[in-house]
């Protein structure tokens, strides 16, 4: 069972944040899972991106709470699943702690092992793509969960 489930991109304002608020609201129903994010360059205490956080509002998600956080050791040893948006992230991931590398996947792993693009600093267009994308994915995952 994942009962704490990491969602781990860089800036840790768009991507991982909606990947990780969308599963939470997904996975309302069970209340023991925990679902968080992290970056692997964190843009410490920031909010969420203003456009990623316009989409999930959109939907019905709420992620005003959201502050990034950088990614350690410690957040990668005690999760129980790591998902990352991009291949180049597991190794990130793998060099902060080799042990995990066997509970760190791509959030696309059930679509081709699809990478998310980083929407940062991009079109409107390009965050709803990458919405899109982690809907998709996150709703792939939700059968294991």
């Amino acid at each position: 069972m994942f009962n704490n489930i990491l969602m781990v991109c860089i800036g840790n304002i768009c991507r991982s944040p909606s990947a990780e608020y969308l599963l939470k609201h997904k996975l309302a129903h069970k209340p023991n899972v925990i679902v968080h994010s992290a970056g692997l360059g964190a843009l410490v205490d920031k909010p969420i991106d203003p456009s990623a956080g316009q989409l999930l509002t959109a939907n019905g998600v709420d992620a005003e709470a959201h502050r990034a956080r950088q990614l350690s050791t410690d957040m990668l040893l005690k999760a129980d699943l790591i998902l990352v948006m991009e291949q180049r992230h597991i190794k990130g991931v793998t060099d902060l702690a080799q042990q995990v590398s066997g509970k760190t996947f791509l959030l696309g792993k059930w679509s081709q092992n699809q990478a998310v693009p980083d929407p940062y600093r991009k079109s409107m267009e390009a965050f709803e793509h990458v919405y899109k994308q982690i809907d998709q994915f996150t709703d792939d995952w939700l059968k294991y969960l």
